[in-house]
Parts: C-alpha cells; sequence; structure tokens
C-alpha cells in the first residue's frame, strides 16, 4: 500500500489523483490533503478518504471544517504551517497540485520528509527551481512530473542516458485563439479565452494556455527537471494535443509519448513508477484521428513565450517577477479590467523595472514576488 500526500486536494489535478485512488484501493491509500479554502469539497474528501491530517489555507474555513468533521477522528490544520505539516506526514509520495507560489514552502518540507514528489505546481520550479532540485538531490527523492508534456518527456527518457540527449521537443495545442492576428485580439474576451480546444483546465491555466504563458512556464519546469539548457528545448504547435512532448536524441531519433487529453495518466504514472497500471480510460484511436500537425509557435502575436524565454535566460529572481506579473495581470483581465494584449505588457512592463538578483533565497524570492505584485496595486 504507498501512502499519499495530497496538496491542492480540491482543485483539477487534486482531484484527479483521488479518482485514481479510487481506481486502486487496494494499492492507494490517502493520509493528508490540504487545499486553500473549500470547506464543502474538503469534508466530502476527508468522510470519503479517511486521511489523519487535512489543511486549509484559509483560517476561517479551517475552523469550519473542524466543525464540521468533530465527528471523525482527522486532525484539521490552518494556515502554512499546517499545510506544511499535513506535506511531512507519514507517506511515501507527495502530490504538489496546489496553484500558484504557495505550494514551494510545502513542497521542500515534502522533500525533507523524504517523500517522493509528483509535481503539478508550475511556480515551483519556475521561481525555485536551484532550490528545489538541489534539496531533492541532496535529500535522495524523485521529482516525477505530472504535466502532460514534461510525463511525456519523462516517458521518452525511460532508459536512455542524459548524454544522448539532444533537444526536448515541448508541444502545445496553441490554445483558443491559435491563428489570430493582433488586431483579432483587441476583442478577445475571458469568455473566449477560457474555452480551450481540447483540455479541461483551470480558468488561470487555461488563460495561459491561449497567451503561450503556461508553454515558457513549462520551458523553464524542462529546464530544471531534465537538466537541459533552454537553446535545447524547442516549442512546437500542435492543436490535436495527442503528441505530449518527446526527446530528439543525437542519432536523429525521436521518442514522443502519445494519448488522449486526459491528465489521469499522466498523474498515475507518477504515482506508480516505475510501474505501468491498468487505467479505464479512453484509448487513442489514431485511425480517427486521421493526422497530425506541428507549426512553429507565433511568438511576435503571442508574446507570452517570448517573455517567458527572456526571463528564463536571465535567470535568477527574473522568473518570479514574469510569473507574479502575469498572475496579476490575469486577474485584471478576468475582471475585464484589462484588454487581453495588455496581459502581455503588464507582464514586460515589470520585468523592465527589476534587475535581476542571481541564485536567490527562498525569502529573496518571496520579498521580489510581493513587490511586483504591489505595483499593480
Amino acid at each position: 500500500m504507498k501512502k499519499l500526500s495530497i496538496l491542492g486536494s480540491t482543485g483539477s489535478i487534486g482531484t484527479q489523483t483521488l479518482d485514481i485512488v479510487d481506481e486502486h484501493p487496494s494499492l492507494l491509500s490517502v493520509v493528508s490533503i490540504a487545499a486553500g479554502k473549500n470547506v464543502f469539497l474538503m469534508e466530502e474528501q476527508i468522510r470519503k478518504y479517511k486521511p489523519d491530517i487535512a489543511a486549509l489555507y484559509d483560517e476561517k474555513a479551517a475552523e469550519e471544517l473542524k466543525i464540521k468533521t468533530a465527528d471523525t477522528p482527522v486532525k484539521v490544520l490552518s494556515g502554512m504551517d499546517g499545510i506544511m505539516e499535513a506535506a511531512s506526514a507519514d507517506s511515501d509520495i507527495t502530490v504538489g497540485a496546489m496553484v500558484g507560489m504557495i505550494g514551494i514552502r510545502p513542497t521542500l518540507a515534502a522533500i525533507r520528509a523524504g517523500h517522493d514528489i509528483a509535481l503539478a505546481n508550475k511556480e515551483t520550479l519556475v521561481t525555485a527551481g536551484h532550490i528545489i532540485t538541489r534539496e531533492a538531490n541532496e535529500n535522495g527523492v524523485r521529482l516525477l512530473p505530472v504535466d502532460s508534456e514534461h510525463s511525456a518527456i519523462f516517458q521518452s527518457l525511460n532508459g536512455e542516458k542524459h548524454s544522448a540527449v539532444e533537444k526536448i521537443l515541448l508541444t502545445a495545442s496553441g490554445g483558443p485563439f491559435r491563428g489570430k492576428s493582433p488586431d483579432e485580439l483587441e476583442a478577445m474576451t475571458a469568455e473566449k479565452a477560457l474555452k480551450h480546444p481540447n483540455w479541461d483546465m483551470g480558468p488561470k491555466v487555461t488563460i495561459d494556455s491561449s497567451t503561450l504563458v503556461n508553454k515558457g512556464l513549462e520551458v523553464m519546469e524542462a529546464h530544471w527537471l531534465f537538466d537541459v539548457d533552454y537553446d535545447n528545448i524547442e516549442v512546437l504547435i500542435h492543436p490535436q494535443s495527442i503528441v505530449h512532448s518527446g526527446v530528439q536524441f543525437k542519432d536523429g531519433a525521436v521518442i514522443a509519448e502519445l494519448g488522449i487529453p486526459d491528465m489521469h495518466l499522466p498523474i498515475q504514472y507518477a504515482l506508480f513508477y516505475p510501474e505501468r497500471m491498468s487505467l479505464k480510460m479512453e484509448r487513442l484511436d489514431l485511425f480517427r484521428i486521421g493526422s497530425l500537425t506541428f507549426e512553429r509557435p507565433d511568438m511576435k502575436t503571442f508574446r507570452g513565450l517570448e517573455l517567458a524565454l527572456k526571463a528564463a535566460r536571465a535567470g535568477g529572481t527574473m522568473p518570479t517577477v514574469f510569473n507574479a506579473a502575469n498572475e496579476e495581470a490575469v486577474k485584471l483581465f478576468l475582471k475585464g479590467e484589462i484588454k487581453y494584449p495588455e496581459i502581455a505588457e503588464k507582464i514586460e512592463q515589470a520585468m523592465e523595472r527589476h534587475i535581476s538578483i542571481p541564485d536567490p533565497g527562498l525569502d529573496r524570492i518571496f520579498e521580489c514576488e510581493k513587490e511586483t505584485r504591489e505595483r499593480f496595486l
């Protein structure tokens, strides 16, 4: 029986992780869960999965949850300290699926507790990749990617030597606005941006997919996960979302992972690695798909990727500025306070104001995040 801690249990990745637990109840057990403030869903999860610890970041929500679950033996905690205690519980693997930089400290706590990490939190590696990878190596734990693209790369590298890698091929759907001109993007609303053609994701990630910011963040993740230079990571627009990513080797061979767009597979692969388990889901029918196409990303129109690469190469605290500025700009766009193209403009302005600090510690990373967000107020 493998014991799980799930950070972000009420979100998209967290609930799909629990689907995998339902699929393999004799092989997986949940010892701790953590989330933001969703009392209703957290109570449901406590009663169904019977974890030892449940933590909500919001203290008022945690108090409400404590009252609602007083008839159970669960230990209800609150705040960052509570989430870190949930992350450090006696488990074999921690699923890092909290959205935002709030996930960094709990992930570090889980690493220091000796847990393998099934990582779905982009910000953890984007802003603190140099810290996370070092700590993982020092503590002898594995970073197992959950994002579909990074899982595909991970699977494609299985059994291969790092020295044989020529480049990473990172695919992107192109989002709902693929092919639009800059003039057309001026009129794009949040409602239209949230209609992703292939994937079912939360609002923030869906907007990031449309701007290609999400792909820029994934380039940074790939750099840290697979120790590959940025010059050797190539982004391809692949509208069908069937080829989830791959690797080109120095002999010219390309190995890639294909499948339908469904996050259950990469989640399960991370949880059971290196074993492959049965999974009840739709199978890929290549006859029905018919053809697979690839395009170069239009970085002049969708500047999120261009700015992400600029931030990545600057390194230090610049990726933190990029990430925080994007999050604040997306909030403004979702509220209708700025136009779609202004997301990239806001990010660029924040980056231009910042002088990157090399090799920052955690405190400096969070200070930089705070300073960037405050400029939006």
